[in-house]
């Protein structure tokens, strides 16, 4: 089995290339749901629709989340509304006519008293995914970011300030008494390989790994641990975690990623760009593959997804 630590976007495309590269194996994906968010009464879960739409091949790749083929009438219904009453806390999160149906299976079966792995896990079957998609946990966890202006939820900062605003902190609220929901950690301890996809260190594997039990899980799994560095030449090729890693003391660069990921993953797999780190790497304990890592084309993710796996095996 090859079990993922998934955040959105960059995990979504890691698990699309291993899953075409290694078909025959049994898949989990473990992902984060800190980024969770009520929106206008609905419960969305962002980083598990990014990977269940992009594994079925459903998913706006140009945008990076979201559906193919998508139409806004909804939202654009709801904004007159919002402006006629000068509501401006109302319509910036934006959810696609298509998107709702996810949106509202989701929460109708939450209201029914049903977990967040089990939707979870009726929404996969429903898209014919053969993978194992599960919550980190089925408790309330959410990512809180500190600013000059307060505290700001993860979608307030990442949506609605487009995630423009300096961040001198950040907190898992909740996580503390969350437990892992069933399956997770033995889906770490049993695997083959135990890959940490390329997505944001601080808010989309941070939150994975605050749950308690799952850093451990890891850190007994290290032989088999490989990590995939999300920054390439110094730079996030999407969203903020360069920004983030130097605004909470880290290092925009694969070595950086190394430093944070030393304890946990045996070996690094960083982008081409970045082969001039490799010794560096290598000084902290962590063996260092040097690969294609921009993974624009389905058959670059399953080269990577090659390279990931035998790192380890």
């Amino acid at each position: 089995m090859i079990t993922t630590l998934a955040g959105g976007v960059g995990a979504a495309r890691m698990l699309r290339g291993l899953l075409a590269a290694y078909g025959d194996v049994p898949h989990s994906a473990v992902v984060n749901i800190a980024d969770d968010e009520v929106v206008n009464g609905l419960a969305v879960s962002p980083d598990i629709d990014t990977v269940i739409y992009t594994l079925a091949g459903a998913n706006d790749d140009t945008r990076g989340w979201g559906l193919q083929g998508e139409t806004w009438q909804a939202m654009e219904s709801l904004r007159r509304y919002t402006t006629s009453a000068g509501r401006a806390d109302l319509g910036w999160f934006n959810l696609g006519d298509r998107d709702l149906g996810t949106h509202l299976y989701r929460t109708s079966r939450l209201a029914e008293g049903a977990s967040l792995s089990a939707v979870t896990a009726e929404m996969t079957a429903a898209w014919n995914l053969d993978v194992r998609i599960v919550p980190v946990t089925d408790d309330h966890i959410a990512t809180r970011l500190t600013t000059a202006d307060g505290e700001l939820a993860f979608q307030e900062y990442f949506v609605r300030e487009q995630h423009g605003v300096a961040v001198s902190g950040v907190r898992f609220e909740g996580a503390d008494a969350a437990h892992p929901a069933p399956g997770v950690v033995d889906a770490i301890a049993n695997a083959e390989v135990v890959v940490i996809a390329p997505s944001n260190p601080i808010v989309s594997i941070g939150p994975l790994l605050a749950v308690p039990g799952v850093r451990d899980a890891v850190v007994a799994r290290r032989e088999h641990t490989v990590a995939v560095s999300p920054i390439i030449g110094g730079k996030a090729l999407k969203g903020p975690a360069d920004r983030l890693l130097v605004e909470l003391g880290h290092e925009s660069s694969a070595l950086g990623i190394a430093r944070i990921y030393r304890d946990l993953a045996a070996v690094l797999v960083i982008d081409e760009q970045d082969a001039a780190l490799a010794p560096e790497i290598e000084e902290l304990g962590v063996r260092c593959v040097v690969a294609p890592t921009i993974m624009s084309q389905p058959g670059v993710a399953a080269s990577l997804a090659r390279a990931v796996v035998e790192a380890v095996r």
